[in-house]
């Protein structure tokens, strides 16, 4: 579903992407569009869309055809995903350590879009960290 989505294809637009957007939260999927995994992170993306257009804008970024972030935001994952609001990147707690990114598949719908949700809030409040509504760390799990 990567075609359905709006691709930037250079730094440049990547910026202006960032920068242009005044009201929402600006997602930035960067991977690459032939893998397994971004495939299945855009089909998700591309579902919940239509339901956070009034507050988030989604786009993809190709690792191949953009390098320019990579060291920048330490893109070394299969898929990553980022999020900024008013030229601010913002970082989002997940409870893994990291967090200035999302660097697994999230293939919850709803899951996604309460974590969009939170940024937004948290943003829209003039916060640069927010924490996850969910602890994705796996201290839990065992």
């Amino acid at each position: 579903m990567s075609y359905m989505l709006p691709h930037l294809r250079t730094g440049w637009h990547v910026d202006q992407a960032i920068l242009s957007e005044d009201d929402r939260v600006v997602i930035i999927r960067f991977g690459r569009d032939r893998d397994q995994e971004c495939m299945r992170q855009d089909e998700v993306l591309f579902k919940i869309a239509d339901r956070v257009k009034n507050f988030a804008v989604i786009y993809l970024v190709d690792l191949d055809q953009v390098p320019d972030f990579n060291k920048m935001y330490e893109l070394y994952d299969r898929t990553t995903i980022m999020f900024f609001f008013r030229n601010k990147h913002i970082m989002v707690d997940l409870g893994t350590g990291n967090n200035n990114k999302i660097n697994w598949v999230l293939d919850d719908k709803q899951e996604l879009i309460d974590i969009i949700e939170t940024v937004y809030k948290g943003a829209r409040k003039g916060r640069g960290l927010v924490v996850s509504p969910r602890d994705y760390s796996t201290r839990l799990k065992f």
